[in-house]
């Protein structure tokens, strides 16, 4: 299988860059191939110009690559924080300027985007791994956790995705070593739940 990995967090030595470790480690031991990209670390500009807008727009060589690579992958995994409910803004502008028409989605031809959308993506599943200072009871109770409703219906639905995995690792800030460790074990489990090994 084809894999991307996808983490956006500006520290280095954050949790998330742990889980993106354990992702890429477990991916690889299974014998995938894996594309991994820190945005942070690459300077992604999440900016989405006027120009890139229309479906036939003729991209940056760099963002035609991340375009290139998203469409081929068998599967991709998100690592990120939960910021106001959100992604951060890098991974936003990620979403924004590779999960694009002609390459996520597409509308039927006798429609101007208004219709409902196909998806394009041949990727069976993605795994969306998240960390939060919010706890689970609140987080539903108060703010409804729009990060499910984002991942599941609005990204991976849209685009054709037919399973999208989620889990949300928390409370980070008050966090032991030991609950860390369990939580790296759990995530290394669901990459062998939904990426298993290509012999297996």
């Amino acid at each position: 299988m084809k894999c991307s990995v996808i983490l956006a967090h500006p520290h280095p030595g954050s949790f998330n860059h742990a889980i993106a470790e354990m992702v890429t480690g477990t991916l690889r031991q299974n014998g995938h191939e894996v594309c991994f990209h820190d945005l942070y670390a690459e300077g992604f500009d999440p900016v989405l110009p006027r120009d890139e807008i229309p479906r036939g727009a003729v991209l940056p060589d760099n963002i035609a690559r991340y375009c290139a690579e998203i469409a081929a992958a068998d599967g991709i995994t998100f690592v990120h924080p939960d910021w106001w409910g959100m992604p951060p803004a890098i991974l936003k502008g990620f979403i924004d300027r590779i999960f694009r028409p002609g390459i996520a989605y597409r509308f039927q031809e006798d429609d101007s985007g208004e219709g409902i959308p196909i998806g394009l993506l041949r990727a069976k599943a993605v795994l969306v791994l998240n960390t939060s200072n919010t706890p689970s009871c609140r987080e539903q109770e108060v703010f409804g956790d729009p990060l499910e409703r984002l991942w599941k219906d609005c990204i991976c639905g849209f685009s054709g995705v037919p399973l999208c995995h989620r889990r949300m690792f928390g409370v980070i800030v008050t966090s032991r070593s030991e609950q860390r460790i369990q939580w790296l074990e759990e995530v290394q489990e669901l990459v062998n739940d939904l990426f298993p090994s290509d012999t297996s």
